[in-house]
Order: C-alpha cells, then sequence, then structure tokens
C-alpha cells in the first residue's frame, strides 16, 4: 500500500510516501528552529502559523520526490496526537482534505508510537515483545509493545520530559536552543571534570522518571558558583545566569555543568530502561525520540545492553526526530488490522 504520512505536532513540518510500511520514498521536514531559537522553545502560536505556511509545499515535495503523483496514493496518515493542538489541527485538516479529494482511507496515528514503530523501518527482523523507550522534548515514556496493536505505557515522567530540561538548562547556561546538541558538545569537553547532580525515582518500585528535581539543582548549582541571589531569577524561568564571556575559566564551568546534567539524565534513562527489560522479560530495547540522538545516550545503553544480554535498537537519527515516515509506516498496521478511521475524528494535544 502506498501511503501519504503527514506530521505537525510540534515544530517540524512533515510529509513522506512510504511503501508496504517499510519503503521510504521520499521524506520532507521543515524545521522550525530558527524561528523559535530567540524565545528558547517553541512558541505554540508561531508554530502553528508556520505549519500553515508550509504544509502544502511540503506534501507536494514529498509526492514529487517519491516519483508519483497523488493518484497513486491509496491512504493518508497523519498524526493525530499528542502534541501542540493547533498544529495538530494544521496537518489533521490537510489529511482530511487530501483523503476526501482523492477518496482514499484515512488513519489518525499517535505520534509517541510512530517513534516506536520507526525501528521497523531499518530492522524489519525487531521481535515481539520489546521494551520502548521513547524520549524527546515533549515525551519520556517507556513502552511494553506486546505485539502490534498492543502497546502499554508502563512509565512515564510526572514533569519534565528530558528534552525539555536539556533545552531549560542551555538556555541558563547560555548556550542556545535546541540544548540537547549543545549540551552534548560541551559535555564532551569537561575532560573528566564534573559537577554532581541528583538523580530522581531510583526505586525499583517505578519506572517512572522527575527531571524537574535535577533542572533546580543545575540552577541552584549556577545561582551559588556565580553570586547570583534566587531572588533575581523570576520562578520557573530559567533565565541566562551565566554571562557570555570566552574566559578559559567560564568556559569550564559550563563544560563541568552541561556534563554532570547530561551524565544523570543519562543514567537515569539507561537503569530504568534495563529496569523495565528485566520486569517484563524481553532480550531487545527500542530507545527512539530527538534525545536518542545523543551519543552519549546511545554508547551508554549499548554497554549496557551488551553486558546484560540485550539487543539494543536505535533508529538512524533522522528517523529519531519527528518525521513523516514514521507515521505512515505505523499507519499501514492499522489500516490492514482495523480499517481507515472516519473523517469526523480530532486532533487530541494528549492521548
Amino acid at each position: 500500500m502506498l501511503i501519504l504520512g503527514i506530521e505537525t505536532s510540534c515544530d517540524e513540518t512533515a510529509a513522506a510516501v512510504v511503501r508496504d510500511g517499510a519503503s521510504v520514498l521520499s521524506s520532507v521536514v521543515v524545521s522550525q528552529i530558527e524561528d523559535h531559537a530567540q524565545f528558547g522553545g517553541v512558541v505554540p502560536e508561531i508554530a502553528s502559523r508556520k505549519h500553515s505556511e508550509a504544509i502544502s509545499m511540503v506534501v507536494q515535495a514529498a509526492v514529487n520526490k517519491a516519483g508519483i503523483t497523488f493518484g497513486d496514493l491509496e491512504a493518508c496518515a497523519v498524526t493525530r496526537g499528542p502534541g501542540l493542538i493547533g498544529s495538530l489541527l494544521v496537518g489533521v485538516s490537510a489529511a482530511k482534505g487530501i483523503a476526501l479529494a482523492l477518496d482514499i482511507p484515512i488513519c489518525g496515528v499517535n505520534h509517541v508510537h510512530g517513534h516506536l514503530f520507526s525501528a521497523f523501518l531499518e530492522h524489519p527482523d525487531l521481535q515481539f515483545p520489546f521494551v520502548g523507550l521513547v524520549v524527546s522534548g515533549g515525551h519520556t515514556s517507556l513502552y511494553y509493545v506486546k505485539d502490534p496493536l498492543r502497546v502499554e505505557l508502563v512509565g512515564k515522567t510526572r514533569d519534565d520530559a528530558a528534552g525539555e530540561a536539556f533545552d531549560k538548562v542551555a538556555k541558563l547556561l547560555g548556550l542556545g536552543y535546541p540544548g540537547g546538541p549543545v549540551i552534548e558538545r560541551r559535555a564532551r569537553l569537561a575532560n573528566g571534570h564534573t559537577e554532581p547532580f541528583p538523580r530522581a525515582l531510583m526505586d525499583k518500585t517505578t519506572l517512572d522518571f522527575s527531571f524537574s528535581g535535577l533542572k533546580t539543582a543545575v540552577l541552584r548549582r549556577v545561582e551559588k558558583l556565580c553570586g547570583v541571589c534566587q531572588n533575581r531569577n523570576v520562578h520557573g524561568s530559567f533565565h541566562q545566569l551565566i554571562p557570555n564571556t570566552e574566559s578559559n575559566e567560564s568556559a569550564a564551568l559550563v563544560n563541568s555543568l552541561a556534563h554532570g546534567f547530561q551524565e544523570a539524565i543519562i543514567d537515569v534513562l539507561t537503569t530504568k530502561l534495563f529496569w523495565a527489560a528485566e520486569r517484563y522479560h524481553v532480550d531487545h530495547v527500542v530507545v527512539c525520540g530527538g534525545v536518542a540522538c545523543n551519543d552519549a545516550l546511545r554508547q551508554r545503553v549499548q554497554d549496557q545492553g551488551q553486558a546484560q544480554g540485550v539487543r539494543t535498537i536505535f533508529p538512524s537519527p533522522v528517523l529519531c526526530t519527528d518525521n513523516a515516515a514514521m507515521i505512515a509506516s505505523r499507519a499501514d498496521t492499522l489500516l490492514a488490522a482495523l480499517g481507515g478511521d472516519d473523517l469526523g475524528f480530532s486532533a487530541k494535544s494528549r492521548w
């Protein structure tokens, strides 16, 4: 089946054409990073407007790059949620219009499940059941995936997602947006010098995550090191507290803070992932989502997996970040098992 996928859950406008859920004929992604960088995070109103401007061009480009016409499409898939409601509505509206005009089935896909099943695009031999960790700017969740239709949430963040914590700490340290890549770069320069930070909920009785305490610990440490009174930083704002300076002392401090923060995140994610693998008796795990592009996280998970005899699977970075190929691929299974959705379905900010 030839499926057009559309993804607009956050700040990437994406479209892809996938054949039989496995062969990616085209994948087009337009990022809004430059539009949101000055704010240190995604602004929902800006995101939805940018999606509206780009959606037609992105869909047309995906069809053209696949070497097909709209008439060749057999189904349309779209991210229904979770995500920013204004952004989701742009993609859902476009997909409904295409499906109606072409008289083809439409399938609303769970964005997080799309990440989980993106692993099959490069690892078709992946077997059920498996444990999947989805870690991104908006999600940090553990799933026990029993089969294509039974995806059980077994652990989630109780506050901030890991990627959100990366962004806020990067803003605090004056490193810019997005936070994940720049913190990773600075952590590599720490040369063994690191600031110790706490790990929350490190108790086998729960697979949930919590990163707000870690984020606040970094804030308090920076305030102490920089001599900044707590009442000068608006609660929850995470304004930049370390001045932009090229001094070796300041750079070394930032590197040490970045390394300590990243190590705490990686320790928690890796530990919880393998606790889940042990609890559900699986011998392979999948790690996906934007934060899964982090090389230090990949290495830690791979090393621990090898030590414990657990196969570890990471999609390529281009499939870890938001894309529409994973949405079309996931829809192929859903359409085959359940058929298409009624055109009356709506977007869901939480799912």
